[in-house]
């Protein structure tokens, strides 16, 4: 600020405001966060998973409502981010520190830290890199994405009790995983260009119907299994990639 200048005035801050709609729907993200960290502390694994995928939908529609009703703001975009580090960061590693990884002692909590960590980390540099990097791909493993496998393996395991010490083990490096690659180069398809504006075949509307019938019959299955895939699919995509740069080397070489 300038010498001269004088500091804005509150009541400029209050006439600004906040749009309402998307909003809601970041605070119900947020909201949905924090009561998965609170049913894990009362034992109940199932109903915090879900509702981590509660919040991943609410996170998922905040940005599409901000921009099909113009509404976007600066205000909207840091209140997401700080929404996001409570629902996807802190409350998926409160839920398997308290499910399971809490019996491993230093292991357990440094593990789940490393997710966090991760978490925060993913965020900053998708703030920063937003204007600069492909819209087309995601740089690391969403933090969303990133809690969806988290909240689905605890899903799974605690349907159908499938509860042992080497799930417990698995649990602890699979969070740990997660986490470095959040932080990871690895490319992930965004899913953001696609038109739901636009026209589509018939049989698409067949397979939403499809896939959607599939989630009923078993939620807890078939949600881990998509983010399971979709985690594995950025180391998938690099090597894919790294694959087709060297042959391409090869055949100039030749």
């Amino acid at each position: 600020m300038e010498p001269n200048q004088s500091p804005p005035s509150p009541k400029s801050f209050r006439r600004r405001g906040i749009y309402l709609l998307p909003n809601l729907f970041t605070t119900g993200a947020l909201f949905f966060g924090f009561y998965a960290i609170v049913a894990s502390m009362n034992d109940q694994f199932s109903a915090a998973a879900i509702a981590i995928f509660v919040a991943m939908m609410l996170d998922g529609l905040d940005g599409r409502v901000a921009r099909f009703t113009n509404t976007q703001s600066e205000f909207g975009e840091q209140y997401d981010s700080l929404s996001d580090i409570v629902a996807f960061g802190v409350a998926p590693a409160i839920v398997v520190f308290n499910w399971d990884l809490d019996t491993f002692g230093k292991i357990g909590w440094v593990a789940t830290f490393m997710y966090v960590a991760g978490t925060a980390l993913r965020l900053a540099r998708f703030n920063v890199q937003i204007d600069v990097v492909s819209k087309h791909y995601f740089i690391g493993l969403p933090c969303p994405s990133a809690a969806a496998v988290v909240a689905g393996f605890i899903w799974v395991v605690d349907r159908f009790a499938l509860m042992n010490h080497f799930v417990g083990v698995f649990s602890a490096i699979l969070i740990a995983l997660l986490g470095l690659l959040m932080v990871s180069n690895f490319p992930y398809y965004s899913f953001k260009v696609l038109d739901v504006k636009g026209k589509v075949p018939f049989f698409v509307i067949l397979l939403i119907v499809l896939v959607f019938t599939i989630i009923a019959i078993q939620p807890a299955i078939v949600l881990l299994s998509i983010f399971m895939l979709y985690a594995l699919s950025g180391p998938v995509l690099w090597l894919w990639r790294l694959y087709k740069k060297s042959a391409r080397k090869s055949a100039n070489a030749t």
